[in-house]
């Protein structure tokens, strides 16, 4: 009997997980932020991102379920580590591999009106089609002006989004180890400039 190359089980846990993250703006700051310092304690959480210590436990107790953090409970104060995650999807052979810089992107809307407008009226796709868009920008491959008009949305609008997830490709490059992994659109044929 031959066996499936793989972990089916795990596999889909991690789709599951993932997909609650994305789900929840919250769980994503908090999941990469622990990601970009290595081990936090609760009070690190508390203090860095400004939640109340019940939320912080709660939080992170969901992250630990979701297998995306682990706990290390061998000292008094336990301490939390993140699981760098990657998925990618396949869709009638379009792929996209969602890894922490999403998730960075989507926590920041929270706290960005640019990045929370483009997600209330165009959905998280469009926020990972920026990003294909947002990493030859932060790269200096690719202007501003062709990386806004690409994303069809109002210029000054996909300027102010484009600033924004910038930001993220900058901090997350050395943190997200599958950063290599994301669609970019410096993988495609350049258009001219007119």
């Amino acid at each position: 009997m031959s066996k499936a190359a793989g972990d089916p089980e795990r596999a889909v846990n991690g789709l599951l997980s993932v997909a609650q993250i994305l789900d929840e703006p919250r769980l994503a700051r908090l999941y990469t932020f622990v990601l970009r310092q290595d081990e936090v304690t609760i009070d690190d959480v508390v203090d860095a991102l400004e939640l109340p210590r019940t939320t912080a436990y709660s939080d992170t107790g969901t992250l630990v379920e979701l297998g995306v953090l682990s706990r290390d409970e061998e000292r008094k104060t336990h301490r939390y580590s993140a699981v760098p995650v990657t998925l990618t999807a396949n869709l009638d052979g379009n792929e996209y591999t969602v890894t922490p810089t999403l998730i960075e992107a989507f926590g920041r809307s929270s706290q960005d009106q640019d990045l929370d407008l483009l997600i209330e009226r165009h959905g998280l796709g469009k926020l990972a089609a920026a990003l294909t868009y947002a990493i030859p920008y932060a790269e200096g491959k690719m202007s501003e002006r062709l990386a806004a008009r690409e994303l069809d949305l109002q210029p000054a609008f996909a300027i102010a989004v484009l600033h924004a997830l910038r930001d993220v490709v900058l901090d997350m490059q050395t943190v997200d180890p599958y950063v290599e992994d994301i669609q970019s659109a410096r993988n495609r044929p350049p258009e001219t400039e007119g």
